[in-house]
């Protein structure tokens, strides 16, 4: 069992991670999907440096607090029978994630029906145009590849679920086997393995293995000078942020940038866990964001794609403001999650079944 404060950290975290990637895929440069090692080619000003130091770097760690924290509860409940526990985890995750794929797909198809919302889906390039989809096309987006691109942590998450067995073994008997092919796996350029996905394999493992060690994860190490690793986690996101708006640096930058935003991301992992339990407790202290963080999932699954949708039109509207990216990198986010909120709260209270079928049963209270 969790003590109350422990429950209260995960909570906020879970949150706070959805928030914040609303805000990643929110980011509106001209390269609009971000990998570890992407590079810009427009000026470096305040604006786009902010939208990059943030969206590709200091809120990086919100995949990894994820990961870690779902590999500590599922190791958590090795006192029920796996089998009924992966029972509960087909409703609780392949479930929605079915669901939630079939409205993304269906949106954009309804979407591409008119001329003038066709052309804020083919502006946010996430599909090609279904009406054209022959039906294997249309069931690898249902099942595989979804509209809504986020869902790949779901997917992923239930993969990991399933193998767990294996893992724990691995984890068990030969840690320092596992770890050094799971750290090598986390810092290699990304594979897109849709099963394995190599970053959350890592961090699925460190949650697990803390569980199982009984490691204190409620209050920082001793050895654990925060401060230090805050000024490294901010410093080197900033380096790598200037870095990625140099273009003529050679072959050199792709390993460059990519260490910097791997340290990046275990740096702010850590910062965010052991450095910040005074935020928690504010937060946790206030009613209304309790209630706020009963709606993590709606926000994870609602946003995309109404993010990339709507940053299109949104910027016709609003190009003649001045720092008119800047403000919509915050105002648009921002939206959406009240939106996904508003929508979370309505359905819950008016068709509570759904809403739980929905979200896998979260945040039912």
């Amino acid at each position: 069992m969790l003590n109350p404060f422990l429950s209260q950290k995960i909570r906020f975290w879970s949150f706070i991670s959805m928030v914040l990637l609303v805000f990643v895929h929110g980011y509106n440069l001209e390269q609009r999907y971000l990998q570890p090692f992407t590079m810009v080619s427009e000026p470096l000003t305040f604006t786009s440096f902010f939208e990059y130091f943030t969206a590709n770097g200091i809120f990086r760690f919100r995949i990894p607090m994820l990961f870690v924290i779902s590999g500590y509860l599922f190791a958590l409940g090795d006192t029920q029978p796996f089998v009924h526990r992966i029972k509960s985890r087909a409703r609780t995750l392949l479930l929605p994630y079915v669901l939630w794929s079939a409205f993304g797909l269906l949106l954009t198809w309804a979407l591409e029906q008119n001329t003038t919302t066709t052309a804020f889906v083919r502006a946010a390039n996430l599909s090609q145009p279904i009406a054209n989809y022959p039906w294997q096309e249309w069931l690898f987006r249902w099942l595989i590849y979804p509209v809504p691109f986020q869902l790949w942590f779901i997917r992923v998450l239930f993969f990991y679920n399933a193998a767990y067995p294996l893992m724990l073994g691995a984890i068990t008997n030969a840690p320092k086997i596992w770890f050094a092919v799971v750290v090598f796996l986390w810092i290699a350029p990304p594979g897109g393995m849709i099963i394995l996905e190599s970053e959350g394999l890592f961090f699925f493992s460190l949650g697990v293995w803390l569980q199982k060690t009984q490691w204190n994860i409620e209050e920082r190490p001793q050895w654990l000078n925060i401060k230090l690793v805050a000024a490294a986690w901010i410093l080197v996101a900033a380096a790598k942020t200037i870095l990625a708006f140099q273009p003529n640096l050679g072959g050199w930058s792709f390993p460059a940038l990519l260490l910097m935003f791997r340290f990046v991301e275990f740096s702010g992992l850590l910062v965010a866990w052991f450095g910040m339990n005074w935020l928690v407790r504010w937060c946790m202290a206030r009613q209304w964001f309790v209630w706020s963080s009963g709606f993590s999932f709606m926000i994870y699954a609602l946003h995309v794609p109404l993010v990339n949708y709507l940053l299109d039109p949104a910027f016709q509207q609003w190009s003649g403001l001045p720092m008119f990216r800047l403000m919509l990198y915050f105002a648009l986010p921002l939206a959406l999650v009240g939106l996904s909120i508003g929508v979370g709260a309505v359905l819950r209270r008016v068709v509570p079944p759904v809403y739980g079928v929905l979200t896998g049963g979260r945040g039912m209270r």
